[in-house]
């Protein structure tokens, strides 16, 4: 992957999934970090061209400094681990007498000795919902994080970019009316704090297209004809190989291990004609079931939080455009607990029969992205 960041030239402007007209919803939300399609949408607009490229991310960048979505199976700073391995490895741990639907993943405890924080509401520290690329190389390690790492810097906020609420108003020419069919809406701009920027990876073959567009150039990036100055960022090239590594021997081994999901995960399936959506991947089988002619799979639990509804557009053989069905992704930061490694199906470009995978396009446009971390229990130093 070849590493480039989008710097903002003003407030950015990423509607969200839901249909907007001005005169039939007031308020215009809005999304952030952007989606793959948006990132692909811009790039595709400097090239002039329905070009096939591959997308790495949008990650979030401070001064070249790669950050990922803090990983949701924390609780502050204490780590979960699910039930069945915490009675495998304490035949005495209360979880012995625990009883859950053994149709949905295994519930999550807390495995640090105190899990409650007992300080003062005004004194409780405010956590990091983006760690620098180190301590997530750490993890992938199964070294352990300090309190002070995932605590937010001084000066810092959880998230690097404030909400700016701007109205709007159409007018009736020649009056002070405003219009009945238009009338008054709001939008919700995001601007980044200083210094960060949004960083993606693209092939070889965009980057090349990239180069001889000539870059550093501005670009147009969300609604409203917002701005940003894409730019190559090198420094970021062995920051991601530098993940990568410590991944890709994670998911080698056998035996117990994590799916850590850094970018909003699509997985869609038809069942009886009707597109569903689910927090995890739908070829990924539960390790435990009550069904008596299903085999056993290897997930055991997930940790996760509300889903990202996203929506796109489908482009027709004559040039339309339209909207496409939302669907409903994992969010970012998501973690799967395995009893081992398994990967995407859609990772796959082509099905076992041959035949092109349709999946696989949204991996192709950075959803889906996986780091594999080790199954250590406790991740975490003593507070």
């Amino acid at each position: 992957m070849y590493w480039y960041t989008f710097t903002p030239l003003d407030i950015l402007l990423f509607r969200d999934a839901k249909p907007f007209t001005p005169g039939e919803r007031a308020w215009a939300g809005s999304v952030f970090p952007p989606n793959g399609h948006a990132i692909a949408g811009s790039l595709r607009g400097l090239l002039q061209s329905r070009h096939d490229l591959t997308l790495c991310g949008p990650f979030l960048c401070q001064d070249l400094t790669l950050h990922l979505p803090r990983p949701l199976n924390y609780i502050g700073t204490q780590p979960l681990a699910p039930v069945p391995w915490l009675q495998q490895q304490e035949p005495e741990h209360p979880s012995q007498q625990m009883l859950w639907d053994q149709r949905r993943p295994a519930p999550l405890l807390a495995t640090g000795k105190d899990p409650e924080d007992k300080t003062e509401k005004a004194d409780k520290p405010e956590y990091r919902q983006y760690l620098p690329w180190e301590q997530v190389q750490r993890l992938l390690q199964g070294q352990t994080l300090s309190k002070e790492d995932w605590t937010c810097p001084e000066g810092q906020s959880p998230k690097p970019w404030t909400v700016e609420t701007r109205p709007h108003n159409a007018i009736l020419s020649g009056t002070r009316q405003v219009k009945d069919s238009d009338g008054y809406f709001v939008e919700n701009g995001i601007r980044l704090d200083e210094g960060w920027s949004l960083a993606i990876g693209v092939d070889r073959n965009t980057h090349q297209a990239l180069q001889d567009a000539d870059i550093p150039t501005t670009v147009r990036l969300g609604g409203e004809g917002h701005q940003a100055l894409l730019k190559r960022a090198e420094s970021l090239d062995p920051q991601w190989q530098a993940l990568q590594t410590p991944s890709q021997r994670n998911f080698a081994r056998s035996g117990p291990a994590l799916a850590y999901l850094v970018t909003p995960g699509v997985f869609e399936r038809k069942r009886n004609g009707v597109a569903t959506c689910q927090a995890w991947p739908w070829e990924w089988k539960l390790a435990h079931t009550s069904q008596p002619n299903q085999t056993p799979g290897s997930l055991v639990s997930v940790a996760t939080e509300r889903p990202v509804p996203i929506s796109c557009r489908i482009q027709g053989n004559d040039g339309s455009s339209i909207p496409a069905p939302q669907v409903f992704a994992a969010p970012p930061g998501s973690v799967y607990y395995l009893n081992h490694p398994q990967p995407l199906f859609q990772d796959q470009p082509q099905t076992a029969q041959g035949q092109l995978n349709k999946t696989h396009n949204w991996r192709r446009l950075g959803y889906s992205e996986l780091l594999w971390l080790p199954a250590a229990l406790s991740n975490t130093e003593e507070s």
